[in-house]
């Protein structure tokens, strides 16, 4: 059984109903895999560039800092040691890689599951186009002041164009991004989720 859903402009003016296909928006909620997805979403965004030296990798001599006996202090073979100022860290992080891998099937069905529990909890908004004729943020306010979203913005759309980058990049809780690289992290990580029809045709017939 498919959804009928409303159809909006930029506005928040009703302009039609559309079908939504369940193959993509009638998926079962599947919150294991999704949490696997953004598991491993953040692992992926880790640098994992830090490094700091071993005392094996500081750099200066090894010479004993002062004689082995005779001056009341415990004795010490060398300044490099981690209870120096300046000396090596002890178990020293290094580059690592912590990224995970991700299998496709997996990735597309999280993604659809996701998409369908937005759809059932009523957080989904279709819009026939998002289009911002110039670049100002004012103009991405008006679209979000016509809808009185309560919470952060996802919009998908087919494509995006500079304009709609710019008037939309200096507010907090608006975001945007192109159907194609959509993830499961962005799905998630936003209370609500708009898409536009162009978006919607994209998703079906990518999963058809």
């Amino acid at each position: 059984m498919a959804n009928k859903v409303k159809v909006y402009n930029m506005k928040a003016e009703e302009v039609g109903t559309k079908t939504l296909k369940d193959d993509v928006f009638g998926v079962e909620y599947n919150e294991p895999l999704i949490h696997e997805m953004i598991v491993a979403y953040n692992a992926n965004q880790r640098q994992g560039n830090k490094s700091t030296l071993t005392r094996s990798e500081v750099r200066g001599h090894a010479a004993k800092p002062y004689r082995q006996k005779g001056t009341g202090r415990a004795r010490q073979g060398s300044t490099k040691g981690p209870h120096f100022t300046g000396g090596g860290v002890v178990f020293a992080p290094k580059p690592r890689d912590f990224s995970k891998k991700v299998n496709k099937q997996a990735k597309r069905v999280a993604l659809l599951s996701a998409l369908s529990q937005k759809l059932a909890q009523k957080e989904i908004t279709i819009l026939d186009k998002f289009e911002i004729a110039s670049a100002k943020t004012k103009d991405a306010q008006n679209f979000l002041n016509a809808f009185k979203f309560d919470g952060s913005v996802l919009v998908v759309t087919a494509q995006s164009t500079e304009n709609e980058l710019k008037a939309t990049r200096n507010i907090e809780k608006l975001s945007t991004a192109t159907v194609e690289l959509l993830n499961v992290y962005e799905v998630v990580s936003n209370k609500n989720v708009v898409l536009t029809e162009e978006a919607i045709k994209y998703l079906e017939e990518a999963n058809a």
